[in-house]
C-alpha cells in the first residue's frame, strides 16, 4: 500500500505576490481558487470531498496530515471537488486498520496538486488579516513569472452551487438502524416522511442522517421549479450545504420562494441551504472576511440555553437584521464573532442552521436538529 512520494516541485503564489515554496505531492498539476484555511485537527478526507469546498485550495492549520491514509467510508461525494491541498508535514506512512492508500495516492488519482513542508500557519495568518485570497498553486515546476500570469488569468467562480449536485432527479430509499446502511425493507422500516431535497451540492452524511430517521428522500438538481418539487407531495423540503455566493442562486432563491408562498410544508436549510433561505426570505447575506472553516467552532442555542462544538464551511453569513425585519429569530450564534447560526419563522414550520449538524465534532452534538425536523413534520401530518 505505501509507495514512496514522487518528489516534485511545490508551489504556491498568492495574487499579492507572496510566495510560499514547498514539495509537491499528489497530481502533477498547476490549479487557481480562493485559498482558505481549515481548522480541524483530523476529517481531511471528508474535508477534500466536500461538494462545497468547489474551487478552493485548502490550507489546513493542523500540521500533520495523511497520518491515518484514505479509507472506502469516509467519503462526502464521489469525487474530490477542493482544487488543491497546503499543509505542513505529509504522512506517507498512515496507521490505520481502515486504510486502503495514502492521501498522496489519493490525490494522484484524483488529479488534485498538494504542496506540503511549507509554514501552514503563516499562510493561515495571512488569511485572517488580509481575508481570503485568488492563489494558485503548482507541482509542475514553473517558473514565477509563469506563476504570476497564470493567477492574473484565472478566474474565481461565485456559481459552483449550480454544478456539483445531481444532473437529474434521485430517489434514496430510507435506511435500516443497522450499522450497514443497507436500504430497509418495507417491512422492517417504512418511509415515514418523503422528504425534497434541494440540492445545492449535498454530503453524503446528510443524506444518511435523514435516510435513519425514516425519510424517503428525493433529490432534485439546481433549477428545479416549485411546481415540480411541490407535485410530489412531499412532507418535507431540506435545503442542503453548497459552495459559492448564495446570491448568485437565483433560480433557487425562486423556487423556495414560491414553495412558501404556496405552502406550508417544513422546511430545514443547513449552510448555503441556510443562506437561500434568508434570500428567499427578503433578508440578506454578505461575505466574511476569511469565513468559518473546521470542526471546533463554539454555537450558543438561545432555546437550549446550551453551547454546541459544530462543524462548520461557509464564506457567507446572513445579516441579523435584515431577516428580524421578515419573520424570522435567530436561534443560534457564534460564539467567537456573533454572526448567524440559525434562525426560525415565527409564524411558519420553517428554520436553518449556517453550522453542519450531520458532524459530530464535540461531546454535544447538535443531530437534535434533525429530529426537529422529524416533529415538525409529524405534527404537520397531524394537523393536515
Amino acid at each position: 500500500m505505501v509507495k514512496t512520494i514522487e518528489k516534485m516541485e511545490g508551489l504556491i503564489y498568492l495574487e499579492d505576490g507572496t510566495v510560499f515554496k514547498g514539495t509537491g505531492f499528489g497530481a502533477r498539476r498547476t490549479a487557481v481558487g480562493e485559498l482558505v484555511f481549515n481548522t480541524s485537527m483530523t476529517g481531511y478526507q471528508e474535508i477534500l470531498t466536500d461538494p462545497s469546498y468547489k474551487g478552493q485550495i485548502i490550507n489546513m492549520t493542523y500540521p500533520l496530515i495523511g497520518n491515518y491514509g484514505i479509507s472506502d467510508v469516509d467519503n462526502e461525494s464521489q469525487d474530490i471537488h477542493a482544487f488543491g491541498l497546503v499543509i505542513r508535514d505529509l504522512c506517507d506512512m498512515p496507521s490505520n486498520s481502515m486504510c486502503v492508500k495514502t492521501l498522496d495516492q489519493w490525490l494522484r488519482e484524483h488529479h488534485v496538486p498538494g504542496v506540503f513542508g511549507v509554514d501552514s500557519r503563516q499562510i493561515t495568518k495571512r488569511i485572517r488579516k488580509n481575508g481570503t485570497v485568488k492563489c494558485l498553486i503548482s507541482t509542475e515546476g514553473i517558473s514565477l513569472s509563469r506563476a504570476r500570469e497564470l493567477c492574473e488569468q484565472g478566474s474565481l467562480r461565485d456559481d459552483w452551487m449550480k454544478d456539483v449536485g445531481v444532473s437529474e432527479k434521485v430517489v434514496l430509499e430510507p435506511l435500516s438502524a443497522a450499522a450497514n446502511e443497507e436500504p430497509a425493507s418495507v417491512a422492517a422500516a417504512p418511509a415515514a416522511y418523503n422528504v425534497a431535497v434541494m440540492d445545492f451540492g449535498v454530503k453524503g452524511s446528510i443524506l444518511t442522517c435523514l435516510r435513519k430517521r425514516g425519510c424517503r428522500l428525493t433529490v432534485y438538481p439546481y433549477g428545479t421549479s416549485a411546481e415540480e418539487i411541490l407535485a410530489g407531495k412531499p412532507d418535507g423540503i431540506f435545503l442542503t450545504n453548497g459552495p459559492g455566493n448564495p446570491e448568485e442562486a437565483t433560480d433557487a432563491i425562486k423556487a423556495v420562494r414560491n414553495i412558501i408562498a404556496k405552502s406550508d410544508i417544513p422546511m430545514f436549510g443547513v449552510c448555503m441551504g441556510h443562506q437561500i433561505l434568508a434570500l428567499a426570505l427578503g433578508g440578506k447575506t454578505y461575505k466574511l472576511k476569511y469565513g468559518h472553516r473546521g470542526g471546533n467552532h463554539g454555537v450558543y442555542d438561545k432555546d437550549t440555553k446550551r453551547s454546541y462544538i459544530t462543524a462548520q464551511n461557509h464564506g457567507y453569513a446572513v445579516q441579523h437584521e435584515s431577516i428580524i425585519l421578515k419573520g424570522m429569530e435567530v436561534t443560534h450564534l457564534n460564539l467567537n464573532d456573533g454572526t448567524v447560526e440559525g434562525m426560525e419563522h415565527r409564524d411558519l414550520p420553517i428554520f436553518s442552521t449556517q453550522f453542519h449538524p450531520e458532524a459530530s465534532p464535540g461531546a454535544n452534538d447538535s443531530g437534535y436538529l434533525f429530529d426537529k425536523f422529524i416533529s415538525l413534520m409529524k405534527e404537520e401530518n397531524q394537523n393536515a
